[in-house]
């Protein structure tokens, strides 16, 4: 079996509102649960969000602690490479800003690992001043592990592979280093507006 989905046949298709559907994406009502391995079961007792930056400087929290760093809520659209799109989806969680300015940084990318062991890959710029978070809450409700609870990455301007979910590391670097989806055949970015779903689009 390919690891590569080309296609996610979801029910509830709409058009959606113009200007808010990227090329090739279909508007549903759903959320459609799409994984690259089983759903990890942790704790809150078990989870640790860790950063570290790229001259080996870490900051990690616990759930306790985590919890009481400032949080946003955020409705945002999302689109997924197997062309859905969801919108006015409702997110709470810390900015990633918050976490990286716990380390400082100069890096230009950032690997995020996943409890499980996926991981994507991001521009520094395309996770700081507001366009990325670590999420624990959805639709009013604590974020459930099916879609990547206890918390995730939530990066909605790009592709919904790069919000990793079941986020445990921050990694930030010098130098890019592709994640598990890029290492096969999805693209090195992302962005649904521009349809980059795989290497060469």
């Amino acid at each position: 079996m390919a690891l590569i989905t080309r296609g996610f046949r979801g029910r509830q298709r709409t058009e959606g509102p113009l200007g808010r559907i990227p090329p090739g994406q279909y508007a549903t009502t759903e959320f459609p649960v799409l994984s690259a391995g089983p759903t990890p079961r942790l704790s809150f007792e078990e989870w640790r969000l860790t950063v570290a930056n790229e001259h080996g400087r870490e900051q990690s929290w616990n759930w306790e602690e985590f919890r009481s760093l400032p949080a946003e809520q955020v409705t945002v659209d999302i689109h997924c490479v197997t062309k859905w799109s969801k919108l006015d989806t409702l997110w709470e969680g810390v900015s990633v800003d918050t976490l990286l300015d716990t380390v400082g940084t100069g890096a230009s990318y950032l690997l995020a690992h996943s409890y499980g062991g996926y991981t994507t890959n991001l521009p520094i710029e395309d996770v700081r001043d507001g366009k990325a978070w670590i999420a624990y809450g959805y639709a009013g409700e604590p974020l459930d592990p099916q879609h990547g609870g206890p918390a995730r990455l939530l990066v909605p301007h790009l592709y919904f592979w790069k919000s990793a979910k079941w986020v445990e590391r921050l990694e930030l670097r010098t130098t890019d280093r592709s994640g598990f989806w890029e290492s096969y055949g999805y693209h090195n970015y992302g962005d649904p507006w521009r349809e980059q779903r795989y290497t060469g689009d």
